[in-house]
This record gives structure tokens, C-alpha cells and sequence, in this order.
């Protein structure tokens, strides 16, 4: 289940890090003290960190959404490997 940050403006991205990372800690202490009901949710949290870190740091270099070329022949797997 993935959260869609794409449609946020920056400064709300920066807001729902700043909400998150506060949660996250929160549910770090909670784990510590034995009161979670549901461990992965940790990891859900963490990943949900990373995208909003890539989406903060792109949205920072002027990346406007689209893939360098090698890169995208790369994840369509037209590239011939070299060899």
C-alpha cells in the first residue's frame, strides 16, 4: 500500500517528513516498551521516509518527474548488456 506523495507541493512534502519522522519515533519507543500491535508497520513507516526523502532531494535538484534516458532503457530492459 503506497501513500502517493507525487501530488504534494514541496513545502507539504516537507511537512508530512517532518509528521512522519515524529511517528516514526513514536512507534520506535512503543516497540521498545512492548505496546505494538503490528511490527511491520515499522518497515511501512521507513519506506514511506525514503519516498518522501527522494521526492524532498529530487523536487530540490529541479527533477521534474522524468527519467534520464539511460536510466529509463535501463528499467525497460531495452539496454544490451555489455559485455
Amino acid at each position: 500500500m503506497r501513500n502517493s506523495f507525487k501530488n504534494l507541493s514541496y513545502q507539504e512534502l516537507k511537512v508530512k517528513r517532518d509528521e512522519l519522522r515524529r511517528k516514526y519515533m513514536d512507534f520506535r519507543f512503543q516497540m521498545v516498551i512492548g505496546h505494538v500491535d503490528n511490527p511491520l508497520q515499522k518497515r511501512t513507516m521507513r519506506r514511506q521516509l525514503a519516498r518522501l526523502n527522494t521526492l524532498i532531494a529530487a523536487n530540490e535538484q529541479g527533477f521534474e518527474g522524468k527519467p534520464h534516458p539511460k536510466r529509463l532503457a535501463e528499467i525497460s530492459g531495452t539496454m544490451e548488456k555489455k559485455a
